[in-house]
């Protein structure tokens, strides 16, 4: 019943409603992924930068790529190459491209609408959305309740298991020993709060992410006279000119889109939990950051898997392999065996830092229902640690069945808040794209939308503190 489900959720309808809202965002907005592409890593400089008290914007950007960049870019890929043929890469760089607009408009809501917290952080996402802007908060608590089911217990128990097998295979490390690992070092960052798993993220992210694209390059370097077929082979099977790999152009759409979608989460109402976290002087900022995380996500660390594989010929055609055997056997042959402990230890990373990406989202989903009740947040952290050791010692396929199930009705009512929101999205892209193009580093200033539910603590009337030089924006101006 579950697998039923979850084919007329994701193999139907959010296929439909992702890639659509995704096109219509891209065309109305005039390609904001495109136009401020070279933008996004101007922001990202400046993101460096800590305002005393806050998580930056780089902060936030580590945290969602935690979460976006997981099994799925090595599993994920895989199963999409050997099912789908190499044309499936083309459509999820299709998907990638068109989320980043997806992506843009969420986040840059969450900023628009979080809450300032007596603690110095923020606190958003859709929800906070869903109530300030739609005045629905029975569709908030929806979203909370899903989110909080799907991310905060179910996701942390998948990728603890995912951690403890992986660890079993390639070290022969029993998964008890792995997974009261997890649970202490989880346990130190978790009790920290926000900022600590931040600083985290900020350090380990960047760390697995280049390693993991410097051993890509490794491997195109060595087959470099290839890569040119290589790409040719993802563009004819892209339109179903290399019917002998696999099932056509339909399968090739189909699971690299599907894939796509899994991966870089864009739309799911997820990644703006933590988009929302960071201080920056104007909500678009924020959305430019996020659409780069797609962009990492899906046409960067995808890629590599996809370059990994394709390039090592260990895929034949009508293979029924598929999963991380299949990329680390690739590795294998290309680098030797070490090259399948570094699978191993990349899907422990990409899984580690998921886990405290899951774990944020639920907190985040319970503070929305009980703010700053340390008794529930203590509960909750703790029965997260249990969920993880638990989950390294399961089976957990149906779990899995399951959290997609609940991921699909995440997704839907997330889109539908967005096309709700889409035109007050608009409003605030214009007013930066306004301040942009005079010459100014855009700010905020919540006065001129008058008509909106915002925080006045989050956004003050005149702008928050400009980054660039510490004057307040409308002293700035004048």
């Amino acid at each position: 019943m579950l697998d039923t489900i979850n084919d007329l959720l994701w193999g139907k309808i959010l296929i439909v409603a992702l890639i659509a809202l995704g096109l219509v965002f891209t065309v109305v907005s005039r390609f904001v992924q495109f136009r401020y592409f070279l933008e996004m890593f101007s922001i990202v400089r400046q993101a460096f930068r800590h305002e005393a008290g806050h998580l930056s914007s780089f902060q936030a950007l580590a945290l969602s790529v935690a979460g976006r960049v997981g099994a799925g870019n090595i599993a994920g890929v895989a199963v999409a190459i050997s099912l789908g043929g190499p044309g499936a890469i083309f459509w999820m760089w299709i998907v990638g491209l068109v989320g980043m607009a997806t992506s843009y408009f969420e986040c840059t809501l969450a900023q628009v609408f979080k809450n300032a917290e007596p603690d110095g952080t923020y606190r958003g996402g859709p929800a906070y959305y869903m109530e300030r802007a739609l005045k629905q908060r029975w569709m908030a608590m929806v979203f909370s309740v899903l989110l909080l089911v799907t991310f905060g217990f179910a996701f942390c128990a998948l990728q603890s298991y995912t951690v403890a097998t992986s660890l079993q295979d390639a070290f022969a490390i029993p998964p008890l020993a792995s997974g009261i690992g997890l649970v202490v070092i989880l346990g130190l960052i978790i009790f920290g709060g926000v900022k600590r798993i931040a600083e985290v993220a900020e350090f380990v992210v960047p760390v697995m992410a280049v390693g993991y694209f410097a051993i890509a390059l490794v491997v195109i370097g060595l087959n470099i006279t290839a890569v040119p077929a290589v790409f040719a082979s993802i563009f004819r099977g892209a339109f179903g000119l290399e019917p002998a790999f696999a099932g056509g152009i339909g399968a090739a759409i189909m699971l690299g889109v599907k894939r796509g979608l899994f991966s870089n989460e864009a739309g799911l109402g997820s990644a703006p939990n933590v988009a929302a976290v960071a201080y920056v002087a104007h909500p678009a900022n924020q959305g430019i950051v996020q659409s780069f995380s797609v962009f990492i996500d899906t046409l960067i660390m995808c890629t590599c898997t996809a370059m990994i594989i394709l390039l090592s010929g260990v895929l034949a055609p009508g293979s029924d392999a598929g999963g991380v055997a299949v990329t680390q056997t690739a590795l294998a042959s290309e680098l030797g065996e070490w090259g399948r402990s570094f699978v191993s230890v990349a899907l422990l990373l990409f899984a580690f830092t998921s886990i405290m990406y899951n774990y944020y989202l639920g907190e985040n989903s319970l503070n929305f229902f009980s703010e700053e009740n340390h008794t529930l947040f203590t509960g909750y952290r703790i029965f997260v640690l249990a969920l993880v050791l638990w989950g390294s010692l399961q089976d957990l396929s149906t779990v899995f069945a399951f959290a997609d199930v609940a991921m699909g009705l995440l997704a839907l009512v997330n889109l539908a808040a967005l096309a709700l929101l889409f035109k007050i999205g608009l409003r605030v892209m214009k007013d930066f794209d306004a301040q942009h193009a005079s010459g100014v580093k855009p700010v905020f200033d919540s006065a001129k939308f008058p008509d909106l539910d915002i925080d006045p603590e989050a956004w003050p009337a005149g702008g928050v503190k400009a980054r660039a030089d510490g004057v307040e924006p409308a002293a700035r101006h004048a």
